[in-house]
């Protein structure tokens, strides 16, 4: 993992937490799921990781797909307002990821930059979370979380479990698909 394309990630995830319209969220956690899965790529070395590198190709399209739609069907007759305004909302990501970065001992991944990379993107999911009132933008900040998780199984020394991978992405992605349907 390239600290190049973790911090890529990172500065779109920052982006989420501080636009204010849905579609331009949608594409931002579009595009750091597609960035995600070209590292993905890049790095496989056997077919097991190729597979897994589809899969989270396969699942950047479909979820892209879905927000699109939820974005379209559900026309907001007002703004839904954040409970804070997006130079606050980045404050409180940054303030988290700063303490998750101090606190959390070593994962074990194989790049210093990544586990920093993977803190902050899950410290930004959740500063989305609760920080905003849209509930799209509180199924984007899941995904951010679900992003970081990939982003530190990239990044662990040595082969991971095809299985493992790939059951985490399909239950992040049922509980994304269910949370956008009862939206």
């Amino acid at each position: 993992m390239t600290g190049v394309a973790a911090w890529l990630m990172v500065s779109l995830a920052l982006g989420v937490i501080v636009v204010r319209r849905r579609s331009l969220a949608v594409a931002l956690v579009t595009i750091q799921a597609l960035v995600l899965a070209i590292t993905a790529l890049g790095q496989s070395a056997s077919t097991n990781e190729t597979i897994a590198a589809a899969a989270l190709a396969l699942r950047a399209v479909v979820l892209a797909g879905f927000f699109w739609l939820l974005v379209r069907r559900t026309r907001e007759s007002r703004p839904v307002r954040a409970g804070a305004a997006p130079l606050a909302r980045a404050g409180v990501a940054t303030g988290l990821a700063l303490a998750l970065v101090w606190l959390v001992p070593e994962l074990g991944l194989e790049s210093r930059d990544t586990q920093r990379a993977v803190l902050t993107i899950v410290a930004i999911g959740l500063a989305t979370v609760a920080t905003r009132n849209a509930t799209l933008f509180q199924v984007l900040g899941i995904v951010l979380v679900e992003n970081a998780l990939a982003l530190a199984a990239l990044g662990l020394p040595g082969d991971s479990s095809l299985v493992i991978e790939l059951g985490v992405t399909l239950d992040l992605a049922l509980l994304t698909v269910v949370a956008g349907v009862f939206h």
